[in-house]
């Protein structure tokens, strides 16, 4: 069912229905300040391996929080550095690669190495679910290797009935991915260039290791193919990826 959450009754008729969905093991379409994200709760693998067959891939998905206490349970150990890029950028379009806490019971996919690629969007939709529902895993909604959806009615158009609850917030203003920074080593390195600069990294942690520094990275713009993970950043096992990793996130 899709819900226009740009009128008030069907926003909360809607998100009271993503979040039911989410907690019962459906999949959800939900906007976040990147693109449209194809959700799913992420401590049932059921529920990701159906995103990932609903995708067409096989990597696993990032994970979006809707609050940054929730990082702290997901993480071993958060570095300062990390902390302070997380204070600084989110919620927003920064997706850091962590080392997961080794006590997670969940099964993101193949390809799991031991890190987490997580982040906290800047919408108010897919912050007031994931509040509720706790971890998501995420991916952009659209088949791999097709442009991401711009509204949950062209999403509904590409998943149809595998998809349970379409969240509706129009055409949204992020066109550009997320900064992708694995956070991981000794200092930070930028494993994709997104909406935050190198820059603006380097104002809070002067010693990001930026494209150049380490070979070609993925531009964050939303371009077919290029931009198809868009909605959250790149899937565990990202800090071993090569600097073009083959699924950008959102």
């Amino acid at each position: 069912m899709l819900f226009d959450c740009r009128t008030t009754q069907e926003r909360d008729s809607g998100i009271e229905a993503a979040i039911a969905a989410v907690q019962r093991g459906d999949l959800v379409v939900l906007p976040t300040d990147t693109l449209y994200g194809l959700g799913a709760d992420a401590f049932k693998s059921w529920s990701v391996s159906a995103l990932l067959t609903a995708k067409g891939r096989r990597n696993p998905p990032p994970v979006l929080v809707g609050t940054r206490a929730t990082l702290d349970g997901l993480v071993f150990g958060l570095p300062k550095v990390a902390g302070d890029l997380v204070d600084a950028f989110w919620p927003g379009p920064l997706t850091i690669v962590v080392e997961q806490a080794p006590s997670l019971q969940w099964d993101l996919g193949e390809e799991m190495d031991g890190t987490v690629a997580v982040r906290m969007p800047l919408h108010p939709v897919a912050l007031e679910v994931l509040r509720e529902t706790g971890p998501m895993a995420v991916s952009s909604a659209n088949k791999t290797t097709q442009a991401p959806a711009s509204t949950a009615e062209q999403a509904r158009e590409i998943f149809g009935y595998s998809v349970s609850v379409y969240l509706e917030a129009g055409q949204l203003p992020g066109s550009v991915a997320s900064t992708i920074v694995d956070v991981t080593g000794d200092v930070p390195r930028v494993l994709r260039v997104g909406a935050v600069s190198l820059e603006q990294l380097r104002e809070v942690a002067p010693g990001t290791i930026g494209p150049d520094d380490w070979g070609p990275v993925e531009s964050g713009a939303a371009a077919p193919g290029a931009a198809e993970e868009s909605a959250g950043g790149v899937g565990a096992g990202a800090a071993a990826s090569a600097p073009g990793e083959p699924e950008s996130e959102q």
